[in-house]
């Protein structure tokens, strides 16, 4: 007789677990980076029983949360400002409201990848006059930069997540003047000293070491599949 845990798990199964993790996220049981990390295991989990791992130290049948309490006319925002010197946040901190960051000849570093974000996505208002800021997350978010870089550069150097997963939200309104606002992922930033839950350990002997270079290959070929879907339209056949 078959296991019950090795039954092959289905892509609504897999949504379910993200969306648990989503919630356990919003109620300040899991750090963004321990947030990324499981949704992306979970959709690449086979069966029940990898997907049951990413969940086991967390409430079953989570509700989903209260809605945030309306924000009043012009929203509170957490800055963080450098005027000819440095402003650095790393480490565990909480996130439950908009994120606004200065740098005026100066340098701002922002690592989400330790934070505790209570909403459904990270806002951040990114400002650099002849200095930088620079926001670390973790490989696997979807990165939305907007804005306008004059005389100084906007980039985003993140691997992140295949087009269509409910995955963490990061979106960066950005302005530099001479200046430069960077989003970079784990591979562009030192590496975060992470504790080795029991699921991530089950994990790697499922799957090995490479499960998240697998993981990367699958966004990779998404990419590519986009790209040629992007070249198609472009050029119909006849």
């Amino acid at each position: 007789m078959t296991d019950p845990g090795e039954l092959r798990a289905s892509d609504a199964e897999r949504e379910a677990v993200v969306e648990q993790l989503r919630v356990a996220s919003v109620e300040g049981r899991l750090t963004l980076a321990e947030l990324t990390d499981r949704t992306e295991a979970a959709y690449t989990a086979t069966t029940h029983a990898e997907l049951a791992l990413l969940t086991q130290d967390l409430p079953s049948g989570a509700a989903a949360p209260a809605p945030a309490p309306a924000m009043p006319q012009g929203r509170k925002r957490r800055w963080f400002v450098a005027v000819m010197g440095d402003s650095k946040r790393h480490g565990t901190w909480r996130i439950d409201q908009e994120l606004g960051a200065v740098a005026v000849m100066g340098d701002v570093v922002l690592d989400l990848r330790e934070a505790e974000v209570r909403t459904d996505k990270v806002e951040i208002t990114a400002v650099a006059v002849m200095g930088d800021v620079k926001i670390i997350v973790p490989d696997g978010v979807s990165v939305d930069l907007d804005g306008m870089a004059i005389m100084g550069d906007k980039k985003v150097k993140v691997d992140q997540a295949l087009f269509g997963a409910n995955v963490p939200v990061v979106r960066v309104q950005a302005y530099a003047v001479m200046g430069d606002v960077k989003v970079i992922g784990d591979s562009q930033a030192k590496p975060l000293k992470r504790g080795f839950s029991a699921w991530r350990e089950h994990w790697r002997r499922l799957h090995g070491e490479d499960w998240r270079e697998l993981s990367r290959q699958v966004r990779a070929e998404g990419r590519e599949l986009r790209r040629q879907l992007r070249n198609d339209n472009r050029h119909p056949g006849y």
